[in-house]
């Protein structure tokens, strides 16, 4: 037996074994010597994550200390015992409630009071303008719905995939997973008696609806590749075992999904792969009846659909697409004949529209232009405005807003420096009546209480170059006072994929950065879609390289502005992030000082090639299909990160991943690291597994903070305290 390690004598990284395994397609062979890692259950594979698990906290035992500080901020800043602002559906205020303590939420409801349209105090009394909503506060007359806690019990995971209130609000529709894996039981509680009902659905996947009369719900199931394809009916109080398939989607790159309209007149059946898009419309008063299409499929076309029941009583469907409007356009239609469109809100090359909501006397488009989001109230005369807010980087969002006849739209708004900020638009005037702000807790401090204040914080909007030519935007956040002179760590955090944008939002756990002086950037790479839709094509496919040299540029750009400096930069991402971490190393591994990739899509041509597996097919028209076209697989073989390590020093790697992640899944980050620590120079290259979690990760918010707090720390180590980095052990 060895000796036990000390400073002297670092550790060790475990040892994977290297059983060689071909891959040949189009003439092309390629040897893993770490495949073996995908038998998920064998002794071999779980014996080597555990003890990856085990050299992880080994090598970071020394933060132990920082973590516990670092966690005890998040907490401390954090209102734990708290409330979301109620949003009014019918004769009921629903809202989700924290508890200090508790690791999950309640989801709860209290009745509304005639002729109130304002969000409730706990003695009932009207909340009027400049009176925001007390997150400790109890409405008066509640009712938990569901209480997540019980729930879960003692089971280290625990995650809702459902939660539907019947129009009625009779009867409550939830979905539960305990291992990660994303695939629910459906249950059903009657909201009169506090009783469950028998029925019970295994198997499901996420949302399902009503019926108009709460007799019906509609619920969706996955295929063996885990692919969301069919729709069921399920009449309640019957056995799921004669549940009736209303839709099946054939065709292996779509994705199906099951709603109700807000005005709750028709149920809809979406179908869509990456880039086509196919929505069928039921009665909802009619559960048996028969689907209608809006318009039928055509490749590249993509739409959504809203119903909008006006004051005068007609009504029309209103259609968001992009057929002949690359940002989209929203149109009209009749709800007799859904495939005549008509351009109500034209398509614009520097606005990118998102999506609309309908009410009976307004619309509300959501848009993006500039890089940042906007909404634009349509009012029954045609008459329109955009709602303006005062910070040069912000993201505003829709809230809930479930009630169809309401003058009020419920809104979102944050930046990197103001906290989530829930407002109650006057669709009317325009007039923004603020209901809550997250609070931010002071901390406690030799000197008093340190309180947030958002004055000592500064954001900023930069400009990179990529190679070629492209200006990439970068959003900043530090506090005041932070030198420019290279010497102020730093965090960048990149994703672009999917046309997903990394809106700059307020993080709590961020503050514990913040306040040790780093510098918080987000690179807003091709990929995402912060500058529309041509930003995203510009970033997929055959040109998904740009992500990876966007993001380069970027940190090139923070370090040769005086932000940062190369060996004080740690760059962060997850999922599709991840697969940017690891090719963005491997393109400039001396641009960081360390790497964080979450759940990192790292061997990326493996998993697309082999359609078996859960969202290889659909994911074909993002990445193209490696399978079946030559040039993608050589494509896809230049910058998958697990195959392009380089003969380069590496910086420090964490990597994180979970053992029932089904959408990225372990092996990917397992034979990164494995190969990391088997080849290349530098490190050290960390794993740390969770052994009962999904993609998301840990999923109590304790268990979460502690998981955030843990990184931060490691960031800390590698760029913060230490200019110099970790020291490095033998690889």
């Amino acid at each position: 037996m060895s000796a036990e390690p000390t400073t002297s004598q670092p550790l060790a990284p475990p040892v994977a074994k290297r059983v060689p395994s071909v891959r040949t397609f189009h003439g092309d062979s390629v040897t893993d010597p770490y495949a073996w890692l995908a038998a998920k259950d064998a002794p071999d594979t779980i014996a080597f994550l555990e003890a990856e698990n085990a050299y992880t906290e080994a090598l970071t035992a020394g933060d132990e200390g920082l973590r516990e500080t670092i966690f005890g901020e998040i907490k401390g800043r954090t209102q734990e015992t708290d409330l979301s602002v109620p949003v009014r559906k019918g004769a009921w205020w629903y809202y989700h409630r924290t508890v200090q303590g508790q690791q999950y939420g309640l989801q709860c409801r209290c009745p509304v009071r005639p002729g109130d349209d304002t969000p409730p105090l706990a003695n009932g009394e009207r909340r009027g303008e400049g009176q925001p909503l007390d997150g400790e506060e109890i409405p008066h007359g509640e009712e938990v719905l569901l209480d997540a806690n019980a729930l879960a019990g003692d089971s280290g995971f625990f995650s809702l995939g459902a939660f539907s209130v019947s129009p009625d609000a009779r009867r409550l529709a939830f979905s539960t997973d305990f291992s990660g894996d994303e695939r629910f039981t459906l249950r059903i509680k009657d909201l009169e008696t506090g009783q469950a009902l028998p029925d019970e659905i295994p198997d499901t996947f996420y949302g399902c609806a009503w019926s108009l009369d709460g007799s019906v719900l509609f619920y969706v199931t996955v295929d063996d590749a885990w692919r969301p394809w069919r729709v069921w009916r399920h009449t309640v109080g019957t056995p799921h075992t004669d549940d009736v398939v209303i839709f099946e989607e054939a065709d292996e790159r779509f994705w199906v999904g099951v709603g109700l309209t807000r005005s709750e007149r028709f149920l809809s059946v979406s179908s869509s792969s990456k880039v086509t898009s196919e929505v069928w419309l039921l009665d909802a008063a009619a559960p048996e009846g028969e689907l209608t299409v809006v318009a039928p499929r055509r490749q590249g076309v993509e739409y959504q659909v809203a119903h909008q029941a006006r004051a005068d009583g007609t009504e029309r469907l209103l259609i968001l697409h992009n057929d002949g409007a690359q940002n989209f356009e929203l149109a009209t239609a009749p709800v007799g004949r859904p495939a005549w469109w008509a351009p109500l809100v034209p398509g614009r090359a520097d606005t990118r529209l998102l999506g609309v909501d309908a009410f009976t006397g307004y619309l509300v488009v959501h848009y993006r232009r500039d890089g940042l989001t906007g909404l634009r109230i349509i009012r029954a005369d045609d008459s329109e405005h955009d709602v303006a807010f005062p910070e040069p980087v912000y993201t505003v969002s829709p809230g809930g807003n479930a009630e169809p006849a309401s003058s009020l739209y419920r809104l979102h708004y944050a930046s990197l420096v103001t906290p989530d900020s829930v407002y109650d638009c006057d669709m009317a005037t325009g007039e923004l009546l603020l209901r809550r702000r997250t609070p931010v807790r002071p901390l406690p401090g030799p000197g008093g209480p340190r309180e947030y204040d958002p004055a000592q914080y500064e954001q900023y909007r930069e400009w990179a170059t990529a190679p070629d030519g492209t200006r990439v935007p970068i959003s900043l956040v530090c506090r005041r006072r932070t030198p420019r002179d290279g010497s102020a760590p730093c965090v960048l955090y990149g994703y672009g994929s999917y046309e997903i944008s990394m809106d700059p939002r307020f993080s709590i756990s961020r503050l514990s950065l913040l306040d040790r002086g780093f510098v918080y950037a987000i690179a807003h790479v091709r990929g995402g879609g912060e500058l529309g839709r041509a930003w995203y094509d510009d970033g997929k496919m055959l040109q998904k390289a740009n992500t990876f040299t966007d993001f380069v540029a970027s940190a090139r750009h923070l370090a040769g502005h005086g932000w940062t400096s190369p060996d004080r930069l740690v760059a962060r991402g997850g999922s599709a992030g991840g697969l940017l971490m690891g090719a963005a190393v491997n393109l400039a591994p001396d641009a960081f000082a360390g790497i964080v990739a979450q759940v990192p899509f790292v061997d990326a041509l493996t998993t697309i090639l082999d359609p078996s597996l859960p969202l290889t097919v659909t994911e074909w028209e993002e990445w193209g299909d490696p399978l079946h076209d030559p040039a993608v697989y050589a494509y896809m073989k230049s910058y998958t990160p697990y195959e392009n390590l380089g003969a380069a020093e590496y910086p420090p790697i964490l990597a994180m991943t979970s053992l029932n992640d089904t959408r990225v899944l372990y092996r990917e980050p397992a034979k990164w690291i494995a190969r990391l620590q088997a080849d290349a120079r530098g490190g050290p290259f960390l794993l740390k597994t969770e052994m009962n979690a999904g993609h998301g990760g840990r999923s109590g918010r304790y268990d979460a903070w502690r998981e955030e707090a843990f990184v931060l720390a490691w960031i800390i180590g590698v760029a913060g305290d230490s200019p110099q980095g970790r020291p490095k052990g033998p690889q």
